[in-house]
């Protein structure tokens, strides 16, 4: 008996079809003691891997991978790991650009995003 690959058949034709999103990361946002708290979940990553940006409220968080050319002698029957980049941005409004922290562990990025202590910008018009 032969084997024979899974897509010989077509079967997976319609996998990305119906996916739910393609392939973004997946985050919660909460806010908790005055900080805005971003969970996102980017398995296979390593932490170099990873850039954040901030500018005037816009937190981006972009995920990039190259593919890795190691093929020698494989014969692949299915490949559903895609390489390449991956971004997700937030507006959090004000901010504290100097304080934001990230850490990185078990394939989940954690931002934690102080709020900007709020400014007066009621403004009174003398009526002449």
């Amino acid at each position: 008996m032969k084997l024979v690959p899974r897509n010989y058949y077509l079967d997976d034709l319609f996998d990305n079809f119906f996916a739910s999103e393609d392939n973004s990361l997946k985050c919660d946002i909460y806010e908790k003691d005055g900080k805005f708290h971003i969970e996102m979940d980017i398995p296979g990553y390593n932490k170099d891997e990873i850039k954040i940006e901030s500018n005037k409220g816009n937190i981006i968080i972009t995920a990039e991978k190259e593919r890795e050319e190691k093929d020698e002698g494989k014969k692949y029957l299915r490949k559903e790991r895609v390489y390449g980049k991956y971004q997700r941005s937030f507006y959090l409004g004000d901010v504290n650009e100097d304080e934001i922290d990230a850490t990185f562990q078990n394939g989940i990025l954690t931002v934690v995003v102080p709020k900007q202590g709020e400014k007066e910008t009621k403004k009174y018009i003398e009526v002449k």
